[in-house]
């Protein structure tokens, strides 16, 4: 095949990409009927600036590098290669009569992966070209392993703990001195299971909490766990805000307009409680297999009870959570009420937003 005919080529295979930069028709020839027969799809350049042209558009997974050219020598093109971010990724095996240690070591500091002397055997520039292309697709297949194990531990971890936990941090634990605490429970739920077939329950669950989690994200509140049907969410956990009372208030009250939206929709009749207790909490990941971030102390005690004390569809707040909130919401007092473990509280309902 003469090179004009090469150039020509519209030659496609579902092999990986290589591009061949060289100005020596006799190299090139060899070279694509060598890697064609190996099912590649080739793309050729005859000197540095094409070679750069092509790789931006094309993305190669690899480069056979000449280095003396016209316009632009190797080592300049394999340099600007692994300047752009966009090319930096793409194997670069040098192909050159240059065969001085130096010309290899100064190949190898400016990113290419081998460096193969001019003449050459093609079984060998193969071999090589096979095993940094197989060596490419193992580095992506660990990248793609290692973005899916960040990705589960997000989801069980808040971000900042996760990235403590990466850096190698193996006790992790905090003292909290100030957070919202929210506990949610379907008031009705449990009985009304008994009676659903599995996929609705579980639909409809999913479809909940999920609702719930988009809520949470929106007002940067950190969602600790589900049990059953209960949903423990939390502000300024783990890292502090001024604002978590008013956050999770603000969660309390949209949950409260949605939820019976989505029960009427699905023909569930349960309704919503909710407790709200402000207060410090220690926070720390349990576990060893399967990590799990949790708060403990009186103040997530105190807002479980305010949960399981409240009344059906409102959101049942502490004095505390009260003082917090100050003038920018609408209560309705409850008085004192007797809460498991503890003295007589004074409780609030929250009610809503004040007017502006």
């Amino acid at each position: 095949m003469a090179i004009s005919d090469i150039l020509d080529s519209e030659h496609s295979t579902s092999g990986e990409q290589v591009l061949l930069v060289d100005d020596n028709p006799t190299n090139l020839q060899v070279l694509y009927q060598a890697l064609e027969e190996e099912g590649h799809e080739l793309l050729i350049a005859l000197n540095g600036q094409e070679a750069l042209e092509i790789a931006a558009s094309a993305q190669p997974a690899l480069i056979l590098l000449d280095i003396n050219m016209p316009v632009m020598d190797g080592f300049e093109t394999c340099r600007r290669l692994k300047e752009d971010p966009a090319t930096r990724e793409i194997v670069v095996i040098f192909l050159s009569a240059r065969d001085s240690v130096a010309d290899k070591v100064e190949g190898l500091k400016l990113g290419a992966v081998d460096y193969v002397s001019k003449p050459f055997q093609f079984e060998e520039v193969v071999a090589r070209v096979h095993t940094q292309l197989a060596l490419k697709r193992a580095r992506e297949e660990l990248r793609i392993l290692h973005e899916k194990a960040d990705n589960l531990l997000l989801n069980v971890l808040p971000s900042s703990v996760a990235e403590r936990l990466k850096s190698g941090e193996r006790t992790i634990v905090d003292a909290i001195p100030e957070a919202t605490i929210l506990f949610s429970d379907l008031v009705g739920f449990t009985p009304l299971a008994a009676t659903l077939p599995p996929e609705k329950l579980v639909q409809f669950l999913n479809e909940v909490f999920s609702e719930m989690d988009r809520l949470a994200g929106k007002h940067g509140l950190e969602k600790i766990k589900t049990i059953g049907d209960a949903y423990m969410v939390a502000g300024g956990v783990p890292d502090p805000r001024p604002d978590h009372a008013s956050a999770v208030a603000d969660f309390a009250l949209e949950l409260a307009a949605i939820l019976p939206e989505i029960a009427k929709a699905d023909g569930i009749p349960v309704k919503l409680r909710i407790g709200i207790h402000s207060g410090p909490v220690v926070a720390g990941v349990i576990g060893e297999k399967k990590f799990a971030y949790d708060l403990w102390g009186d103040t997530v005690n105190t807002a479980s009870r305010l949960e399981s004390s409240g009344i059906e569809n409102r959101i049942h707040v502490s004095t505390e959570t009260r003082e917090l909130l100050g003038d920018g919401y609408l209560f309705e007092a409850r008085g004192l009420i007797e809460i498991k473990g503890k003295s007589p509280l004074e409780t609030y309902f929250l009610t809503g937003r004040a007017p502006a």
